[in-house]
């Protein structure tokens, strides 16, 4: 049985409210760990917005495991959460599953360079609430007939593909993001927090509460760390 270590309290409870908002868009969904030293990567695929979402956790010491050992393995996030003591900051690593195709499938670790053009924390909140409602308002619009899973996704993909800002980033990324908490409270102490960075076929919006990352269009699968 392996016993992860948090560095405190507040590492726990977070991880276990990343864990749980996964869960309420995918009950069977699986998360990705990966931990060296003091840092836990929790990588997960909320299906509906096509993303990659990433919470780093702080561990209170390096995960040893063996020499040179790390830790990567794929576990369902939902034995996970069960087995978060928030009082004590543990977390028990459940049985590994067998991967969905996205976990395979990672960012590359390195080599990301900041990229301009993505407007103010509270512009994208202002750009993503108002995609919610045109979403809503074009769909209420159908006729009985024309309610069908086909054009529903239609309105979506030509919605939350759309670019934020001077940016190669869809919409959806920063939707995954604001569902996830990882664009905080509006005014927070992390508001200025927010970024885009880029490697190779990959963007990532990173937060002081998380990242997103997402393949640029066009590019295939150009630049990705299979491992």
């Amino acid at each position: 049985m392996t016993v992860l270590h948090l560095a405190d309290e507040g590492e726990a409870a977070d991880l276990a409210a990343f864990l749980s908002r996964l869960l309420h868009y995918d009950r069977g969904a699986a998360v990705r760990l990966q931990a060296a030293g003091t840092a836990l990567a929790v990588f997960g695929r909320p299906p509906s917005f096509e993303v990659l979402a990433i919470r780093a956790v702080r561990l209170a010491k390096p995960y040893e495991k063996g020499l040179d050992v790390r830790l990567d393995v794929t576990v369902s996030a939902g034995e996970l959460l069960e087995s978060i003591d928030e009082s004590a900051g543990t977390a028990i690593v459940p049985a590994a599953v067998t991967g969905p195709p996205w976990a395979g499938v990672l960012p590359p670790r390195g080599g990301w360079r900041p990229e301009p053009g993505l407007p103010a924390p509270d512009a994208v909140r202002t750009m993503v609430a108002g995609a919610v409602a045109e979403f809503r308002s074009r769909t209420q619009e159908l006729t009985p007939e024309r309610r069908t899973r086909a054009e529903l996704d239609r309105i979506g993909r030509e919605i939350w593909s759309r670019p934020i800002g001077d940016t190669a980033l869809p919409v959806r990324a920063a939707h995954a993001a604001q569902s996830l908490g990882f664009l905080g409270p509006s005014g927070g102490p992390a508001e200025g927090q927010v970024a885009l960075f880029s490697s190779g076929a990959w963007l990532r919006l990173r937060t002081a509460y998380g990242s997103i990352a997402v393949r640029r269009a066009g590019l295939g699968a150009l630049d990705v760390s299979v491992r």
